[in-house]
């Protein structure tokens, strides 16, 4: 059906779901190929969800012996390996066994090696970076000859071990974290994950050791993994370490490098501890903007209030900015935690004016009505700020409680 091959090249998922409700075959063929290896080729989920549901075959044989699923495995597509693997055809135990050998051989060898490989060619390897702007992580795109591939396959071997419950070795998921040192890849988010989904006091003994490591990219990870595992697995309800923060201020007082530093902070949040407090205070004026944003978040005393409003007067935007999302959120009666917002509200940044008159609206503070003006024209090309009616909401609950 040309109609739905012409969707799926331009990627419209909502139209290939369209034509599939109005009977289009999902199994389509486009050039000899059906039209799911368009979308694995492409990288569109979306679409190759649409198909999936719709009943397309991820284990299809194709001419030259390969299937869409064995592709996506080869273009090293987490998130299309995951969707074709969990799809309405469950996968049979050889296909399973292939899959797992694949991504392991591809994570082993590395995406540059085994491109060369498998193209036989020697010339430069052509170089991008991909953003997920919805999820937020990255991965790197490399392009050889008519060949290309994304260096994701670390994160496929890990994703589908887990699914099957195979429980890869410690050491092992932080070598392959490790390969890409930067928190936001999309191999280390998915180590970090699948790591933190294990809430059992071997996993979290064997993070925090890692934390004395003297190269700091091991420390973030540590980190990282010591943060995942404090916010628990959502889904089972399971959250062992949420009140352990405490054990990691001995590594936070020590903590030289600033992003470490700020990753520990933030795990300690979740614990009311006493001494978590005394070290997010003594950063109140670390050179790091990433710091001092967390100091507010270690604090739980009333005496502490006075200090922490300092950080109102910031001179980076982002600190300003973390200082009024907990302001906004502080249940205190204190006046000055009402003042500073009320100050905030003239700040330069639009989103902490619009942050600091909720706080007020929800703090009943009638000196939000008059602030409300001060946040200024919205951009009507944004998101909705749902904060934006909160003054409104205060309003009314003063005229119910006049009324009554």
């Amino acid at each position: 059906m040309e109609e739905l091959v012409a969707a799926v090249r331009r990627g419209d998922a909502d139209e290939v779901t369209s034509l599939l409700e109005s009977g289009a075959d999902p199994d389509t063929l486009a050039e000899g190929l059906p039209v799911l290896c368009l979308a694995v080729a492409a990288y569109d989920t979306d679409v190759a969800d649409a198909l999936l549901q719709a009943g397309a075959d991820p284990l299809r044989q194709l001419p030259d012996g390969s299937t869409p699923l064995t592709r996506a495995v080869d273009g090293g597509s987490h998130l299309l390996t995951h969707a074709l693997a969990t799809g309405r055809k469950p996968l049979t135990p050889p296909a399973r066994a292939d899959m797992l050998a694949r991504a392991r051989r591809w994570a082993e060898a590395g995406a540059e090696t085994e491109l060369r490989r498998l193209t036989g060619l020697t010339g430069p390897v052509e170089r991008i970076r991909v953003e997920d702007g919805e999820i937020g992580w990255w991965c790197e795109q490399l392009t050889l000859g008519l060949m290309t591939v994304r260096d994701e396959h670390r994160a496929v071997l890990t994703s589908m071990e887990a699914l099957y419950g195979i429980r890869a070795p410690f050491d092992e998921l932080v070598a392959r974290a490790l390969a890409h040192p930067d928190r936001d890849h999309v191999v280390w988010c998915d180590v970090v994950f699948t790591l933190g989904r294990r809430t059992d006091e071997e996993t979290w003994l064997w993070s925090r050791d890692l934390l004395n490591h003297p190269d700091r990219t091991h420390r973030l990870l540590a980190a990282d993994l010591l943060l995942s595992l404090i916010l628990g697995d959502v889904v089972k309800g399971s959250q062992p370490f949420w009140e352990r923060g405490r054990e990691l201020v001995p590594w936070a007082e020590q903590e030289e490098d600033a992003q470490v530093l700020a990753v520990l902070l933030h795990a300690m949040t979740h614990d009311s501890a006493p001494e978590i407090e005394a070290v997010g205070l003594s950063y109140l004026t670390h050179p790091d903007p990433g710091v001092r944003a967390l100091v507010p978040q270690t604090v739980h005393r009333p005496e502490s209030l006075t200090t922490v409003l300092t950080l109102a007067h910031d001179e980076d935007p982002g600190v300003r900015e973390a200082v009024c999302h907990w302001l906004a959120h502080h249940r205190g009666s204190e006046p000055e935690a009402g003042d500073a917002l009320v100050t905030l509200t003239h700040d330069e940044r639009q989103a902490i004016r619009i942050c600091a008159v909720s706080g007020l609206a929800v703090r009943d503070d009638p000196r939000c009505v008059e602030a409300e003006h001060r946040i200024g024209p919205v951009d009507p090309e944004l998101p909705f700020d749902e904060r934006l009616m909160d003054v409104w909401r205060y309003q009314r609950r003063r005229e119910a409680a006049e009324g009554g």
